[in-house]
């Protein structure tokens, strides 16, 4: 009953999201049906965020190897290019590769998003929680992100949302419209860093899949906003 009452409420914000592990289930199979990929040599990379509460939102962490981890903060692939040649050099013979990637986003059953109620928690909590402090901060017109070591992946995080401030504080729902820029940001950085790094892959083609991961309750299942499932042909980059 709760599923059902929170599936109405994800889709009132996210219309084509679904199950995320209806999504995992679907998304393999694709990849083993209409792409032939051996799903039991696949390796998958994220890029998603270090959240703990992102562990159990889809069943690729318990079909597929790895995952390799390249996500940091917000889901940034904090790894650069070193982490995708490192990526590409553990791939299994004759295997495949596969990123799963994206920022994600809490929702309560009163339809609050940026807020989840974690395990073990009372009162509700940041989901994403770097994307929240960002959008706090970055509504404060005066602030600038300042890189130092202590707190190196936030900053840059903060840096890199910079050109889309402006769009996301004047949005009529600025915790989903950092989540929305957030997705773009990431997306641009695992295109970049496959195609300046193809070369380094054992394989021609490279599965990638993209979106929004939407964080319920404890114990539920969460959601899946897929924006990009693609087959990259290493050849033709």
């Amino acid at each position: 009953m709760l599923q059902r009452k929170f599936d109405q409420v994800v889709k009132q914000h996210y219309p084509n999201a679904k199950d995320a592990k209806d999504t995992s289930i679907h998304y393999l199979g694709k990849m083993q049906n209409e792409h032939k990929l051996d799903i039991s040599k696949v390796l998958m990379a994220t890029s998603v965020c270090s959240d703990d509460i992102n562990i159990p939102s889809t069943t690729f962490f318990n079909v597929l190897f790895g995952p390799f981890i390249m996500g940091g903060l917000g889901g940034i692939p904090f790894v650069g290019q070193t982490g995708m040649t490192a990526f590409a050099h553990h791939i299994p013979d004759e295997g495949s590769a596969f990123i799963f990637y994206g920022p994600h986003i809490g929702v309560t059953l009163d339809g609050d998003l940026g807020k989840m109620y974690r395990p073990r928690q009372e009162e509700t909590g940041n989901s994403c929680g770097a994307l929240m402090l960002a959008l706090s901060r970055l509504q404060d017109s005066h602030y600038q992100p300042v890189l130092n070591e202590n707190d190196y992946q936030q900053m840059k995080l903060e840096e890199s949302l910079l050109p889309y401030r402006e769009d996301i504080i004047n949005s009529d729902n600025p915790q989903k419209a950092i989540t929305e820029a957030t997705y773009d940001i990431i997306d641009k950085k695992i295109h970049e860093y496959v195609k300046t790094c193809k070369n380094e892959f054992p394989v021609d083609k490279v599965a990638l899949l993209g979106g929004i991961i939407i964080n319920t309750d404890y114990g539920l299942d969460d959601y899946f906003d897929a924006k990009n499932f693609e087959i990259v042909d290493l050849k033709s980059l």
